[in-house]
């Protein structure tokens, strides 16, 4: 399986991130610290302020043992219909527990309906804004009392009743017939009562179901039992009625004969319609010949008869006899004369014996023929016969299945009335109260220290993941980290930010700058991390880019070209052909020759270099814009002046277009050494610079690393983000300064 550009980058930086980062998870919550306590700590409060406002509840439990083997004196579940062995039916008893009819019992023997904590009428009003509202605007809309008392007691009833059932707690014990019956009530004493009359009121509710259900079951058994009586007399005397009107006696027996018979039939008909189809065959042949005796004797079927074979014979003797002697004998010598009338009469002879097999062949074609019809009728006869018996036969077995199942069907419901009248005198229990409920001593709920604990640590780990939420949206670069991290590159250095006003852009001369030593030291230490880097590998043509404008990889080019100057003969080419601005920022005039004259042949390249005395570096600009600036990059003109140019300078910066814009960055990256990536902190999205940096991998082009620019330093010395980067380059000191420049001048002469 191949790999992208990015994936390469990521595989080699992954033995830098396989280890869990605990010093970026602190440095993120240290970021959020204070929000997250903030909120962890008004979130705990107001939880804290509703626990303590909250009514204490008391929970009562009551254990009751529901019997799934019942003491049934005869076998009577078909009655009820049920099989109390099966598992579900202990989950429908759990249901029934939770039914709303057990619980309308309940609520009307202890009279719940009436109790101030279910009476809204004896308990705190609650503020309510609507209501409010309507008192203070009579010209709302309001509410028009149309129920009656009934009614509403009915109302108020019904919302008792589902407070009632939303407030209890059915729990089977595992592996057991046991069940907790449990309510929960701000009053110990009621809550134990609820349980307790609950577990009464079931198996009292079972009873009577019970003794429903038989009474409903004898009533039904009853009528049934005399509907089937009679049903059972009628098909009885219908049965007796068939058999005396078909006089049967032994049907099967006759129903085997026939079949025997038929079956025997049967074959002959299919053995004479054989010898029809061949004798039809014989005598249509010998039909279609006529009368010719020649042709009829060449037939396969004529000439191999017996009786012809040697009729034929003699006359093939008396032709060849003739035929002999008319080479010896005259026509009319006796011998010859004999000969010929003894062929004459083996001919007639041929000719009566084929015309009598003909005959015989008619005959036997016309008599199969006669056979078959006949043979044909006798077997519909025979099988209109037999349908007919079968047909008696299908009348009488349904007439007795008939009686046969009115039969049991009568006695099936006699039976269940005899056990069902035995059932109703014996009636037991299907259930039992084990443990009986006791007032709680302590409330159930609410648990106050477990909820303020739980609401503490919720809420922290919140504000936690908030303040992770709130870093992984940022999904720009801002430190080492991110580009070590994230970009799977090598921080070249960083750029300090610089306050300059909007419409302003940096000043030229920042680097000489004395009072801005930071600046000067951050671009020194990107030379000397340039310059160590390459000490193997001759890196003299060094292309600038980015991912989108004003990222100051313009600014970057001009300042590494003056720190290098201070020890190099160095050449600041600008290639960005499309929206340059090196001529802008050295003041020069817009007319000046530059790249693209010398590419185009206009110009040489002495007449295009300028000298900017301060610095001592030479300056190419873009010169005139033209109209394809790619294909003038990518041209062999551009290769030879690259190649031309690095035996006059010791260095060549070259700034070059950005990546997401065109594709101008790519083509200067081939022609050059190293490249170093410009990335603005906290403003450019990491999917933008890696689709940059992708497209350069692609095309195989060298990167040095990434220099992160204008980054707010006061911001990330509050957490740390930077500490020790500057300490290891010493941007704070005039010793580490000198320090800088040896190890400059230390890397030049290696």
């Amino acid at each position: 399986m191949s790999l992208t550009p990015l994936d390469s980058i990521e595989k080699t930086g992954m033995k830098g991130t396989e280890h869990l980062d605990l010093k970026y998870y602190i440095q993120v919550i240290q970021r959020f610290k204070w929000r997250i306590i903030s909120l962890a700590s008004v979130i705990t409060l107001l939880a804290a302020v509703i626990v303590f406002s909250i009514t204490p509840q008391y929970k009562a439990t009551a254990t009751l043992l529901i019997q799934a083997e019942q003491a049934n004196v005869v076998s009577i579940e078909e009655v009820y219909g049920f099989d109390s062995s099966r598992q579900d039916y202990l989950f429908t008893q759990f249901e029934i527990l939770k039914s709303k009819e057990i619980a309308r019992r309940v609520v009307e023997k202890l009279n719940i309906v009436d109790h101030p904590e279910f009476d809204p009428d004896k308990q705190p009003q609650q503020f309510s804004l609507m209501n409010k509202l309507k008192a203070l605007l009579p010209f709302l809309p309001q509410q028009l009392e149309l129920l009656s008392e009934q009614d509403k007691l009915r109302i108020r009833k019904r919302k008792v009743i589902e407070e009632f059932i939303s407030r209890l707690t059915i729990s089977p014990i595992r592996k057991t017939q046991l069940v907790n019956i449990s309510f929960v009530s701000a009053s110990p004493v009621l809550a134990a009562d609820v349980s307790n009359l609950l577990a009464e009121v079931y198996i009292e509710n079972h009873l009577e179901a019970k003794l429903n259900m038989t009474e409903k079951a004898s009533s039904w058994l009853n009528e049934r039992l005399s509907i089937l009586k009679d049903k059972l007399e009628r098909s009885e005397a219908q049965l007796q009625a068939y058999q005396n009107k078909e006089q049967l006696v032994d049907i099967d027996g006759i129903k085997g004969l026939e079949a025997k018979e038929l079956q025997d039939l049967t074959r002959q008909l299919s053995e004479a319609r054989q010898r029809l189809k061949q004798s039809e065959q014989l005598y249509s042949l010998v039909q279609s010949k006529g009368n010719d005796i020649g042709l009829l004797i060449a037939l396969p079927e004529v000439l191999n008869h017996k009786l012809i074979q040697n009729v034929n014979e003699a006359a093939q003797i008396a032709r060849t006899k003739v035929s002999e002697l008319q080479g010896i004998f005259g026509p009319k010598h006796p011998v010859m004369i004999a000969a010929q009338s003894e062929l004459k009469s083996a001919n007639e002879n041929l000719s009566s014996q084929v015309k009598l097999l003909l005959s015989g062949i008619s005959n036997e074609y016309e008599s199969a023929k006669t056979n078959e019809m006949s043979l044909a009728k006798a077997v519909n006869e025979k099988r209109q016969y037999f349908r007919a018996l079968s047909s008696i036969d299908s009348k009488q077995k349904e007439l007795k299945r008939e009686v046969e199942t009115n039969q049991q069907l009568y006695s099936a419901f006699f039976t269940r009335l005899k056990e069902t009248k035995e059932v109703g005198e014996f009636q037991s229990a299907n259930a039992r109260l084990v443990d009986a409920a006791l007032p709680p001593l302590r409330p159930s709920s609410p648990k106050k220290k477990v909820i303020i604990g739980l609401a503490f640590i919720v809420s922290l780990g919140l504000g936690i993941l908030l303040a992770f939420i709130f870093e992984l949206l940022n999904d720009g670069i801002r430190s080492v980290d991110d580009v070590e991290n994230k970009l799977k590159q090598r921080m070249l250095g960083l750029l300090p930010l610089q306050k300059v006003a909007r419409s302003q852009s940096l000043p030229l001369r920042l680097f000489f700058d004395a009072k801005e030593h930071g600046f000067g030291e951050s671009i020194r230490t990107l030379r000397t991390s340039l310059l160590l880097l390459n000490i193997e590998h001759e890196a003299k043509v060094i292309s600038v880019t980015s991912s989108v404008p004003a990222e100051g990889k313009t600014s970057v080019s001009i300042n590494l070209s003056f720190a290098l100057a201070q020890l190099e003969n160095v050449l600041l080419i600008d290639a960005d052909m499309r929206r340059p601005s090196i001529a802008k920022t050295f003041e020069l005039p817009a007319y000046q020759p530059g790249l693209s004259n010398i590419i185009s042949g206009t110009h040489d390249i002495s007449e295009c270099i300028v000298k900017d005395e301060q610095s001592g570096i030479d300056i190419i600009t873009a010169g005139s814009l033209p109209p394809n600036p790619q294909e003038l990059l990518a041209s062999n003109q551009f290769n030879q002046f690259i190649d031309a140019i690095k035996h006059q300078y010791d260095r060549i910066v070259i700034d070059t277009a950005p990546t997401q814009a065109v594709s101008d960055a790519v083509v200067v990256a081939k022609q050059s050494d190293s490249l170093i990536y410009i990335v603005k902190a906290d403003s450019t999205r990491e999917k933008m610079i890696k689709a940059g940096l992708s497209r350069l991998i692609q095309a195989g082009v060298r990167i040095d690393g990434i220099v992160l620019n204008q980054v707010d330093l006061k911001a990330a010395a509050k957490y740390g983000e930077y500490t020790g980067y500057y300490d290891q380059y010493g941007y704070n000191s005039q010793t580490d300064l000198d320090r800088e420049e040896k190890t400059s001048k230390v890397a030049k002469d290696i």
